[in-house]
């Protein structure tokens, strides 16, 4: 029976239907709203990169900017597939209690909007009372859950901990932290964290990571034979902001072949791979192009909101 499971478990993963969505690139008068959201929602498994660690990211901050707008302006789908995916967010959250920061800041400003949509309109709500009863049902739910949400401190009996590890471990740890507020966070856990992440490495190494060598060159001391990494690293920042692709360990990707977005990670039935004449025109024409990035900026952009 259990070599009858795991063949069964193997036939359903090789069979398993990789999460993309078709899209239509170029919007007009003819096919405006031709893409719909909560359909690209549902094909790209949304609900399931949420329990992604690598994937979080990127979908706070796509709910981010669906948050900043106001919500009435969005179809009666949207507004559903919104909350429905802050819920799991916030189920995400509270069981894992991973990545708080950004779930108080989707927190935040889903109070704001709460508060806006409440005053609109001379206090009426836009929209169906119905559907708006059980909006604000779902936004009581999701800020209660908030506010029961508790960080627990690890066992004193759990092992390995953190700080039980080599000092060069934990600077290879520190090494791949890619935002600077998690570099802050670290250095005002304890002495030993803010010693490391004080070394001028760390911000060195995160300068390079975001910035390219000519940025770099830019506002890199010429005369200064000591240089505050950290302060580079803030004023570049400052002057050319932080490249969207680099903020993510995971992120939408699009097909130039298929017209398809789908997770880097995952793949997708790409035609290029289904159909050996079309791959052996591309090697033809000079080679595969690779899929394009895209941020959650851009996501939102293939569709009518």
């Amino acid at each position: 029976q259990h070599n009858t499971e795991e063949s069964s478990e193997i036939v359903n993963n090789e069979t398993a239907i990789q999460p993309h969505c078709h899209i239509t690139i170029k919007s007009t008068k003819e096919i405006a709203g031709f893409n719909e959201l909560n359909e690209a929602v549902k094909k790209l498994d949304f609900m399931s990169a949420v329990r992604d660690v690598r994937r979080f990211n990127y979908i706070c901050a796509l709910l981010g900017l669906l948050i900043g707008q106001q919500m009435t302006a969005l179809s009666g789908c949207a507004q559903k597939v919104l909350l429905a995916m802050l819920e799991e967010v916030a189920n995400q959250a509270v069981a894992s209690q991973h990545n708080p920061r950004n779930f108080r800041q989707l927190l935040k400003n889903l109070r704001a909007l709460s508060d806006a949509e409440r005053s609109s309109c001379w206090g009426g709500l836009l929209g169906s009372q119905v559907l708006w009863s059980e909006h604000t049902a779902k936004i009581e739910r999701i800020l209660s859950m908030a506010a029961n949400m508790q960080i627990c401190e690890l066992s004193p009996d759990s092992r390995p901990l953190l700080l039980q590890l080599p000092e060069e471990c934990i600077r290879e740890i520190i090494l791949r932290l890619s935002d600077h507020r998690d570099l802050t966070a670290s250095a005002q856990a304890c002495e030993q964290m803010a010693a490391i992440v004080g070394e001028q490495r760390i911000w060195r190494e995160l300068t390079k990571f975001h910035f390219s060598a000519h940025q770099i060159d830019l506002v890199l001391p010429k005369s200064c034979e000591k240089v505050d990494w950290k302060e580079i690293y803030h004023s570049l920042k400052r002057s050319f902001g932080l490249n969207e692709d680099r903020q993510y360990a995971e992120m939408l990707s699009l097909c130039r072949y298929c017209r398809c977005l789908f997770w880097r990670s995952l793949g997708h039935p790409c035609i290029a791979d289904q159909c050996p004449e079309f791959r052996a025109r591309l090697q033809e024409a000079g080679g595969i192009t690779p899929p394009s990035p895209v941020p959650p900026s851009a996501f939102l952009k293939f569709f009518s909101l």
